[in-house]
């Protein structure tokens, strides 16, 4: 159940820098059930990308993290949401993100608020 809720917290997340960050879309009608689905397919690719490939990334490049004080993980996080936004692409899936400057970055700057604010809301089971 939490990883339902989870994945509808990124779908809202995807949604909210759809709404803010031009470049940034999904190929579908806006109010539309196949619209909401899309989000939905989207936040678990993503979900599987930040799972899988992210933790990689970031071992890789662990000194240039520290060396940048943590900065560095912003140019991470928006390189996972062109990866999301490629892989959908090849999944023939209608979610695209434009470039990486300002439509990635910006995106995965508010992907990461939203989905932090809402998992505020969101109860572990610890």
């Amino acid at each position: 159940m939490r990883f339902i809720i989870r994945t509808i917290a990124a779908a809202v997340a995807l949604w909210v820098a759809i709404q803010f960050v031009p470049g940034i879309g999904v190929n579908a009608e806006t109010n539309s059930a196949r619209y909401w689905g899309v989000l939905l397919i989207v936040a678990l690719i993503f979900g599987i990308v930040n799972a899988i490939v992210k933790p990689i990334v970031k071992s890789l490049g662990c000194a240039i993290i520290v060396l940048t004080l943590g900065l560095f993980l912003l140019v991470i996080n928006a390189a996972m949401l062109l990866l999301t936004s490629w892989i959908s692409g090849e999944l023939d899936i209608p979610f695209h993100v434009d470039n990486f400057y300002p439509a990635a970055f910006w995106g995965a700057i508010i992907v990461s608020l939203v989905s932090w604010l809402l998992g505020l809301f969101i109860p572990d089971n610890d």
